[in-house]
């Protein structure tokens, strides 16, 4: 068997709104917005100085149908440096980018070979013996076992699947080509491309079965380093590592808040939990959420100034460094003051706050009507995911069930 090195990689989501920013400062969200460009664009310069065979994407090239073909035209250029490199691409649909969801096509360069999805499909690299075994979706919703129905393997050659699954489930992914690790292994193959789940994964070693993750993570619950798996195959043997592509990370902290803490407190705990921030970082812009927790006297006054508290958190969080940007600060912190105070809502009788914590179906669906409203009518990048605005419509009354409490005279 002949050497050979290749490219995997999955979950491009090329055209992904960024979640749950809201920094004042423009070029510093456009540099989030364009990550996941930028993010591919590094990936083949990476392919091209390596010099790998052939490069695969395991479904979800693109993150949804386009608008215009900004996109398409993004992607063609990008191949096309592959093309020029002599690099050929194999590529699978995936349920953000099925068949029946992308309407617009652009050309793209001959090197690009995409996966049938009706049934498994092949494409083999002679000189190589390399065989690629897989099957896209046709619609967003691919629920039957697809594994099943892949072709037998090509004795004497090294047999690649290439597959677009949450296996038996990983959460928060939607549950789609479902399947066991023994139903892959059942086909015979050298390795298991897959693609879905966002977090990088050796799900089993014989034989390698792998989930790269995504490129670039796109909100607070796409932490840490993100990219793709370089794969090399020696006389048989394989090896596999890491090709970091992120060019922006998301990351959260937990602050403990003691009852005593006034507002200057607070902030230096805040510098103190970030001391290490830039090992998190690696050189890299980074969209933080911080999260207070513990029991404070000043609760309230920090719900009523919550802007300015967050403007002071971002000035904390640069004093630390540089490149540190605010995604959210969360208040979650109980009432310290101990002097007896009556809850606000009680002592002015404004039943409808409290009412907010513990919101009925009918005020939750109104509420949910409202946020799909409003994020309709955001600007570009926003409002285009369901979690637009950054919480489900229930966090999202009880944080301003707080917020009025605390300006209706929740303050010592």
């Amino acid at each position: 068997m002949s050497s050979f090195s290749f490219i995997h990689a999955a979950d491009l989501h090329l055209g992904s709104p960024f979640q749950g920013l809201a920094m004042k400062d423009a070029a510093i969200a456009d540099l989030f917005m364009e990550a996941s460009r930028r993010a591919f664009s590094a990936l083949v310069d990476q392919a091209i100085e390596r010099q790998v065979d052939f490069f695969l994407v395991a479904g979800d090239v693109y993150d949804g149908d386009w608008k215009d073909n900004k996109i398409g035209l993004f992607f063609n250029r990008e191949v096309a440096r592959l093309e020029r490199a002599g690099i050929p691409v194999f590529l699978l649909k995936g349920n953000h980018d099925a068949e029946s969801v992308i309407t617009r096509t652009i050309t793209l360069p001959k090197n690009v070979r995409e996966f049938p999805v009706n049934k498994p499909g092949t494409f083999t690299l002679d000189h190589l013996k390399v065989a690629l075994h897989g099957q896209g979706f046709a619609e967003r919703s691919a629920t039957e076992n697809l594994a099943l129905a892949y072709p037998p393997l090509q004795a004497g050659w090294f047999n690649i699947g290439v597959l677009h699954t949450s296996l038996t489930g990983r959460e928060p992914h939607a549950p789609y080509a479902p399947c066991s690790v023994d139903d892959l292994r059942s086909r015979g193959y050298d390795y298991w491309a897959l693609g879905h789940v966002h977090d990088f994964e050796i799900v089993a070693e014989d034989p390698l079965v792998v989930f790269p993750g995504n490129l670039q993570g796109r909100s607070i619950r796409e932490q840490g380093a993100k990219g793709a798996v370089l794969v090399t195959v020696e006389d048989g043997r394989i090896t596999h590592e890491r090709i970091i592509t992120d060019s922006a990370r998301f990351a959260e902290t937990a602050v403990v808040v003691e009852p005593e803490d006034d507002l200057p407190a607070i902030l230096r705990r805040i510098e103190n939990a970030l001391e290490n921030i830039a090992d998190v970082m690696q050189g890299r812009p980074l969209a933080l959420r911080i999260r207070l927790t513990g029991r404070s006297r000043y609760r309230h006054e920090l719900l009523a100034r919550a802007q300015d508290f967050r403007d002071e958190a971002q000035a904390a969080c640069h004093r630390c460094h540089e490149d540190i940007w605010l995604e959210k600060v969360e208040v979650r912190l109980e009432d310290a003051r101990g002097d007896g105070s009556p809850e606000v809502g009680g002592q002015l009788g404004l039943d409808g706050l409290l009412c907010l914590d513990s919101a009925s179906p009918e005020l939750l669906a109104e509420a949910e009507a409202k946020i799909a409203e409003i994020a309709a009518r955001l600007p570009g990048g926003l409002g285009a995911h369901e979690l637009a605005l950054g919480d489900h419509a229930q966090a999202l009354l009880a944080e301003a069930r707080e917020l009025l409490i605390g300006r209706a005279g929740g303050t010592r």
